[in-house]
């Protein structure tokens, strides 16, 4: 998806804005609010995928946190200030082309007068090699959902029809090693939108590093499977609409707290405050924070005790915790550690290193949790965290009013897969039904691995009719898929059940009802859906 581009011109005016105020008074404070504001544009456009741009930004970042590391007075030497002026000023450039002709793409592509031509299909994809035959199985892999990747070789020029933001695939294997950064680069540049991906790459560090300093996004290794590419491809055409960062921040001076604060929201991170450490617990289950930022020392409980008291509860075990202090003792930082802690930012703390530590830990706890509550086949929700966020769904519906449908689906014949083709072809199907579940249903749905080869599936606001069409041609849609298997190709099917709220008053009902659905549509012999209503 495209960043819009309001939102992209909305930072970069904030950017400009801090380097004019810098100008204007020069002072350590202001210079450190505008390193705060280049590291808040970095992320932002490293979240967006705005490649070029980030490039830019990124380079204008390390210049700025360098002129940390030194003696310098402000104002800054003139040679510094021209350097950073003359940065800014093009990464503004920057912004207003990548806004301006972000604007034209989606007028054009919502202008009822103006039919959406092929040209402007924002994932347009296109393969650049030297023989479609090696690229076969990944074309006809794409095409069954509902993604198609356009042919050309090295030596023929991309049309002019392309668009602004491709998805290019490039098989570099054919060229010489010699060329592989001009054509990343001029590809770059060309389209500095879209998203370049080298395929077969060797595992070799020079070349790896060739193509992504010249511009590449992402290398696939040499033999990474079709499916492996294909579930990135559809990784990148997804809508990631993360939940901001939450941090709870226990510092008993309400002054340092709203420093703290004001930066964390430099990076739109959202955060909560408790100024009295014991009422910790209770911020803890209302806010529910990715990480814990702790001063060390406060009145009536240190740092360290509300750390360990706060390690009792199972729930938050793994939370991350940050201790903010001006202790610079060693060993009193590692026991804080030890009893509880995971960080020790000393104050006065960078502004923009604590982001990084912040937004790093985060990251790292997030991913841990999604291993927690995902199916790590599939990525979607495994059982037990299915079965939470189902009874969750079904009390907002209940107390809104509505419909909630529950579909219990699962593949045909399945052990027959197995027996016949090895599991790892097995495990190849069942992620083709997910990729199908997760393409075609909503984002308020809940679809998880129920377990083996069935699938749980929550749609809420969704009658029986209704859930009945979405399924069906879902269904509909996985038995035209051609799995392969060596030099030769299988089709497989689906089954499933669907039961409805009202109807049924709880989870466990809904799902024992959809379930008894699925076994009658087997006994009807299978491939096709079966409303309990029916």
């Amino acid at each position: 998806m495209l960043c819009p581009p309001e939102e992209l011109l909305q930072k970069s005016q904030a950017l400009s804005s801090t380097w004019q105020r810098y100008q204007a008074k020069p002072s350590f404070e202001s210079f450190v609010e505008l390193a705060v504001s280049i590291n808040s544009f970095t992320e932002f456009l490293i979240d967006k995928g705005i490649t070029a741009l980030h490039h830019a930004s990124h380079q204008l970042e390390q210049v700025t946190l360098a002129l940390f590391n030194t003696e310098i007075e402000h104002p800054l030497p003139q040679a510094a200030l021209d350097d950073l002026n003359e940065r800014v000023l093009a990464l503004e450039r920057m912004a207003n082309t990548h806004a301006t002709a972000t604007a034209d793409l989606v007028e054009r592509r919502h202008d009822p007068q103006c039919p959406t031509p092929d040209d402007l299909r924002i994932s347009q994809t296109w393969l650049i090699g030297h023989d479609p035959a090696i690229w076969a199985d990944l074309r006809s892999q794409l095409g069954y959902f509902g993604m198609s990747a356009a042919f050309t070789t090295w030596d023929q020029s991309l049309p002019e029809n392309v668009g602004l933001a491709p998805l290019l695939l490039l098989d570099l294997s054919s060229l010489p090693e010699a060329e592989w950064c001009s054509r990343i680069q001029a590809l770059r540049q060309r389209f500095a939108m879209g998203q370049l991906i080298c395929l077969g790459m060797p595992s070799d560090f020079e070349q790896l590093q060739q193509a992504l300093r010249g511009g590449c996004d992402r290398c696939l290794l040499d033999g990474t499977p079709s499916h492996a590419i294909v579930e990135h491809i559809m990784e990148l055409n997804e809508r990631h609409d993360q939940e901001a960062y939450r941090v709870l921040i226990v510092e008993d001076s309400k002054t340092a707290s709203h420093l703290i604060r004001r930066t964390l929201e430099e990076n739109q991170i959202v955060s909560e405050i408790v100024n009295d450490p014991r009422q910790v617990l209770n911020a803890l289950r209302q806010f529910n924070p990715d990480l814990i930022l702790m001063d060390m020392y406060m009145p009536n409980c240190t740092g360290v005790e509300a750390a360990r008291v706060i390690r009792q509860h199972g729930e938050f075990l793994s939370t991350p915790i940050v201790y903010l202090s001006g202790e610079t003792n060693v060993a009193l930082q590692v026991d804080a550690m030890r009893l509880g802690g995971d960080h020790f930012l000393t104050k006065p703390f960078n502004p923009v290193f604590l982001n990084a530590i912040v937004r790093s830990k985060i990251e790292r706890y997030r991913a841990l949790r999604r291993t927690m509550y995902h199916d790590s086949l599939t990525g979607l929700l495994n059982h037990s965290s299915g079965k939470h966020t189902l009874d969750m769904l079904l009390s907002s519906v209940a107390h809104e009013g509505g419909f909630l449908s529950v579909v219990m689906m699962d593949i045909d014949h399945f052990k027959q897969v197995n027996d016949t083709y090895g599991h790892p072809v097995g495990d190849q199907v069942i992620r083709s039904l997910s990729w199908l579940l997760k393409q075609r249903l909503r984002k308020q749905d809940i679809i998880c691995r129920y377990g083996g080869e069935e699938f749980l599936i929550g749609l809420p606001h969704t009658d029986a009719e209704q859930a009945f069409a979405i399924i069906d041609r879902i269904r509909q849609d996985f038995s035209q898929i051609r799995h392969p298997y060596r030099d030769r190709h299988f089709m497989a099917t689906a089954s499933g059940g669907i039961a409805t709220y009202p109807l049924y008053q709880n989870g466990d009902s809904l799902i024992k009802a959809a379930d008894e659905a699925l076994y009658q549509a087997k006994r009807d012999g299978r491939n096709r859906i079966h409303n309990d209503e029916d």
